[in-house]
């Protein structure tokens, strides 16, 4: 069989193998990569299939035959999926809930991060130029990416996170790592973080010195093992009613959700996507005028999803034209700082459930829902621990919430990180170690 190859979402680079789009992360013409084709599923392809790594590797054994990586696929989904993903029953028989937070940093992009260090380790032929790994994180990205290549020393990773602008608990477990992995605190936002990340791959006086490849959502292989959980969500959900799986996604960058459109459109029984976003308007915008808007990044109590310009927008709009936007079940919700602290307080007085300020973006969009659409089932996507926000979350519930014991482990290490300016220069500067 010919192998997967993958383009650019601008068009205006050649086609490349999996690793090459792993490795770039960016194309050359700055567009994302995409799958040239997409395989097709019907729910019976998996009835031999129950295990989360089991349905990873037939789901995505497409993307990965006739590449280097396709003998070790099997080992790279047991590594990313060695941890619980459930689909729990909540107190409202018309919720699920799909807690992506058992990994070994308390949140959904541990998956992602897990599964790229494994693809990258694996892909690695004697002789080759060690990796530099470029990571912007609004909260967890970074975390996970650190914790998913502790274990390669030989890999640089460098992570630019926006100051002030995570959590406590967040920015200690972006600084708590051995010294291949550095956190650099910028001076400015995420969407500034993002461009810095994208402006260094651009810089051949960083490329030349430095072999860089990136962790974030822009990097494929981000986002392929992020479709196997609803792949494995929906078919349980399809098994036990024989219904296809409406999901409330909370929205940042567009990876995870993208991740969900993805399967849906590979044949997976999924119905309707609610993108539930905090106050930054650009999604909701979007699906209410057909206007694509990015602004300046609003600050929110769901920090990890304050960004005013996703990056995979390019891949949504590249696989659905702006025409007809009502034929895609996608919608798009914007919930207010107040509209958070209402939902996390509901949802454990009335269900004893603890939310996360990011998962409870999704609880008030299912509110929402429960008054348009009162018939209607849903998986609300749980996508950070509520340990993560404490100072958030605990006022609220009236009482402390107990940390998950890998992540209590991360808060006793000592940190450390270096403070930059948000601009390519200063980073730069400190990517190469130069003088300033």
């Amino acid at each position: 069989m010919t192998a997967m190859r993958f383009l650019s979402t601008r068009r205006k680079t050649q086609a490349v193998g999996l690793v090459r789009a792993i490795h770039d992360g960016l194309a050359p013409d700055g567009g994302l990569y995409i799958p040239e084709s997409f395989p097709r599923f019907t729910p019976a392809c998996f009835d031999r299939h129950e295990s989360m790594a089991d349905i990873g590797v037939h789901l995505l054994t497409p993307f990965f035959e006739g590449s280097e990586l396709e003998s070790a696929l099997p080992k790279i989904c047991n590594h990313a999926f060695a941890f619980p993903i459930p689909l729990r029953a909540c107190p409202d028989p018309q919720v699920k809930i799909l807690e992506l937070f058992h990994g070994p940093t308390a949140a959904f992009k541990d998956v992602g991060a897990r599964f790229l260090a494994s693809c990258l380790e694996y892909a690695k032929q004697p002789g080759d130029t060690p990796l530099t790994v470029l990571v912007a994180t609004s909260g967890d990205t970074g975390g996970a990416v650190a914790g998913a290549f502790v274990d390669y020393p030989s890999t640089q990773v460098a992570i630019l996170y926006p100051a002030g602008m995570v959590s406590a608990r967040q920015e200690h477990q972006l600084c708590c790592w051995p010294p291949h992995i550095r956190s650099f605190k910028v001076g400015g936002n995420f969407d500034d973080c993002q461009r810095m990340v994208k402006e260094a791959f651009a810089d051949p006086s960083i490329t030349q010195k430095l072999r860089l490849t990136s962790a974030n959502s822009i990097s494929i292989a981000r986002l392929l093992p992020q479709m196997v959980y609803y792949a494995a969500s929906s078919l349980q959900y399809w098994r036990e009613t024989g219904g296809t799986a409406n999901y409330i996604i909370p929205a940042g960058n567009l990876g995870n959700s993208l991740a969900c459109i993805w399967a849906r459109h590979m044949g997976l029984p999924i119905g309707h996507i609610a993108l539930a976003t905090n106050a930054n308007p650009v999604l909701s915008t979007y699906f209410q005028t057909g206007v694509w808007q990015p602004g300046q990044t609003t600050a929110t109590l769901a920090s990890a999803m304050d960004v005013g310009n996703p990056s995979n927008a390019e891949r949504l709009f590249d696989l659905l034209p702006a025409a007809n936007r009502s034929d895609f079940r996608l919608s798009a919700s914007r919930v207010k700082d107040s509209q958070i602290r209402d939902s996390i307080a509901d949802a454990w007085q009335r269900l004893q459930l603890e939310l996360c300020p990011h998962t409870a973006t999704a609880w008030q969009v299912r509110r929402w829902m429960d008054q348009d659409q009162p018939d209607r089932d849903w998986i609300l996507v749980a996508t950070a621990h509520p340990a993560k926000f404490e100072q958030i979350v605990e006022p609220l519930l009236g009482h402390s919430v107990a940390i998950p014991p890998a992540f209590s482990s991360l808060l006793q290490r000592p940190v450390a990180w270096l403070e930059i300016k948000p601009t390519l220069e200063s980073f730069r500067k400190a990517l190469l170690e130069e003088s300033v």
